[in-house]
């Protein structure tokens, strides 16, 4: 009796035989395929089929990639902006700093140019701070007795007049300002001639003409020029412009308020007018009695000779 296994557990060719055959076709397979390139649509068809389950299998991890590069590149994006906004800041501070280097230089400039219209000694100087006393309208130059300047100087900017050094240090000089309700200055109107005096209106920041004639000449929008005949002040540099007339039926003199035409609350540099200007002496008059007893004297000697 012969004992074969059941059909259901026949194992066919043997391993070895059928190692030799797949290896066999694999061989004869790669010579087509580097000779005759058989097996290029075959292969294509194959890469198809097998590219879902090749995304499905590289999803996780693309996915993990996504969101690791997300969270990057919004922090990166967040350092670049935080480094975009200190350079813009930086920037917008250099160019403050130039537009304010700018205008202080061609203020510079334009007080320098007015050296020629004196016939005095000028000194270019800087306002360093205003006084510490809020009631006195006053400010602090750097420029001192070292450096000319002396009590009584004017000091103007390139609209006019400023104000007066009232006090003179070494290295430092106090200015008053025309604003000031302590300070005078002779004035002029430019359009008639009319001699006026006007005194600063303090915090107003104006001045006023005062002891004027209700009936004086004087109108809304004459400029102002100092007269010059106190002798401190030289003629003709512009003071204010004339903004409100009142006059009162009942009160003798006129309200004159003008504005200042100088930046005396924002001018940095500034011209001190330092020195007297030039003029002949004041005459000398000799009294009636001196000289009528002189002459009795003069007459007496011819007689006796």
């Amino acid at each position: 009796m012969e004992h074969t296994p059941p059909p259901f557990f026949k194992r066919g060719p043997a391993p070895v035989v059928r190692l030799a055959f797949f290896a066999s076709l694999s061989i004869a397979l790669l010579i087509l395929d580097a000779r005759f390139r058989y097996v290029d649509g075959l292969r294509d068809v194959l890469a198809l089929a097998a590219y879902p389950f090749q995304k499905a299998a590289t999803a996780p991890i693309t996915a993990a990639r996504r969101v690791a590069e997300f969270f990057v590149t919004q922090e990166r994006l967040r350092s670049e902006n935080t480094a975009l906004r200190a350079e813009l800041l930086d920037a917008a501070r250099d160019a403050q700093r130039y537009r304010t280097a700018s205008a202080e230089l061609e203020q510079l400039r334009r007080v320098t140019e007015m050296r020629a219209r004196f016939d005095r000694q000028t000194i270019p100087a800087e306002v360093l701070y205003t006084g510490r006393d809020p009631y006195d309208y006053k400010v602090i130059l750097d420029k001192g007795r070292q450096q000319g300047v002396l009590a009584g100087s004017l000091v103007v900017d390139e609209d006019g007049a400023i104000g007066q050094v009232t006090r003179a240090h070494d290295l430092v000089s106090e200015v008053t300002l025309i604003t000031d309700k302590a300070q005078a200055i002779p004035v002029q109107v430019v359009r008639n001639g009319l001699r006026a005096v006007g005194f600063g209106a303090g915090a107003s920041g104006m001045l006023e003409l005062r002891f004027l004639p209700a009936n004086a000449d004087v109108r809304n929008g004459d400029e102002l020029v100092t007269s010059g005949i106190d002798g401190s002040y030289p003629p003709g540099v512009a003071v204010a412009k004339v903004v409100r007339v009142e006059r009162d039926a009942t009160q003798a003199f006129a309200r004159v308020v003008c504005r200042p035409l100088a930046g005396v609350d924002r001018s940095r540099y500034v011209l001190v007018l330092s020195g007297a200007e030039s003029r002949p002496p004041y005459p000398v008059t000799e009294s009636p009695r001196r000289g009528t007893k002189a002459a009795a004297r003069a007459g007496g000697r011819s007689g006796a000779e």
